[in-house]
């Protein structure tokens, strides 16, 4: 990308200095104002404003045969209702930490903001399957208060011959669960992984246009994140908006993003190799740029992250946002917990 685009698009990116210093100085400045009277007028964020710090962090489940006999949990979600209520969900991987093998979906359900967490509830059971289930995408949809769960049966055809992606739905914010339904008319029997993450994963703007930030699975050209922008709602997604940020080093994991206040969230474990350092960065470029100083969440290991917000009109609910993720000393593996995030550092 060219300078002159850069500076059009990234306020922090500072102007050419082509004149003398005090001219470039003069002239930063110029565009430091406008895009803070920019960011007030359209009631977003601005910079001074953003100053996010852990308010609170809790363990939801512990790996170990601990909870219910479950050898493992993995791949954790989180999702916020109308009501707000909190709803986080994991595999539950009965015998071992594999993909495959038979699991159940581990729910936890919060009604005082991420305070307290009710005990674990096992909402769907593949029984002994060898294959086992695999989530998963979440999404509510607050017009009809409705949360829908989706995930994959026999993903890695490990001894079974036909992939399905099956979903649940909840009308009582996570309460009770319907019977699972098969989605293979409508998606086909080709494997079909939809998530972890959300049901427009991960994120859509506020023209409309949707953001799918994805891993890079076989680190092409960087150990960063593969990102695609699509402008039809996702009808298309055309090869020539395909891009690769770099500044989004990635060690090829599931990762988290929001869009909340006008600014675009990402978390993830920041290492090019290693699943250590989940960090937090934000963007007010719409993801174009990121500023220049994350949150670290947690140094040691980490993995999948995922990340909700409540809507509520409370200060807290506007300036709060929700990082659950794989957590451990040495390994990822050894625990899923759930960090509250105060985003302008007010506890």
């Amino acid at each position: 990308m060219g300078n002159a685009a850069r500076t059009r698009s990234d306020p922090w990116v500072g102007v050419h200095l082509w004149n003398s210093r005090d001219c470039a100085w003069t002239s930063l400045w110029v565009l430091l104002l406008l895009s803070h009277c920019c960011w007030q007028a359209r009631g977003l964020a601005t910079p001074d404003q953003v100053k996010p710090i852990i308010t609170m962090e809790q363990l939801l489940w512990v790996n170990g045969s601990v909870i219910g006999e479950v050898n493992t949990f993995r791949v954790p979600l989180i999702a916020a209702t109308r009501q707000g209520t909190l709803l986080a969900f994991s595999e539950a991987r009965k015998h071992s930490s594999s993909d495959s093998g038979a699991k159940f979906i581990a729910m936890r359900r919060s009604l005082d903001k991420g305070a307290t967490w009710s005990p674990t509830s096992f909402i769907v059971d593949d029984s002994s399957l060898t294959d086992g289930l695999n989530l998963g995408a979440v999404v509510v949809d607050s017009e009809k208060d409705m949360v829908f769960l989706i995930y994959t049966l026999c993903a890695h055809y490990n001894q079974c011959l036909t992939a399905s992606v099956m979903i649940i739905r909840s009308h009582n914010d996570g309460v009770t669960w319907s019977v699972p339904r098969n989605l293979s008319e409508e998606v086909g029997t080709t494997m079909f992984s939809p998530g972890p993450g959300y049901g427009i994963q991960p994120y859509e703007l506020p023209d409309g246009s949707v953001v799918i930030n994805a891993r890079n699975q076989n680190f092409y050209h960087c150990s960063c994140r593969i990102v695609v922008h699509s402008y039809d709602a996702c009808d298309t997604l055309p090869l020539e908006n395909v891009t690769l940020d770099k500044t989004l080093v990635d060690p090829a994991v599931a990762a988290g993003a929001l869009v909340k206040s006008g600014l675009v969230f990402f978390s993830n474990p920041a290492h090019k190799t290693k699943r250590v350092n989940m960090t937090l960065r934000w963007s007010f470029t719409n993801g174009l740029t990121w500023w220049g100083k994350p949150l670290q969440i947690w140094s040691r290991a980490s993995g999948y992250s995922c990340m909700t917000a409540l809507d509520g009109t409370a200060p807290e609910d506007t300036h709060s946002l929700f990082v659950i993720y794989e957590k451990g000393v040495y390994s990822s593996l050894e625990s899923i917990s759930v960090a509250k995030i105060s985003i302008n550092g007010r506890l």
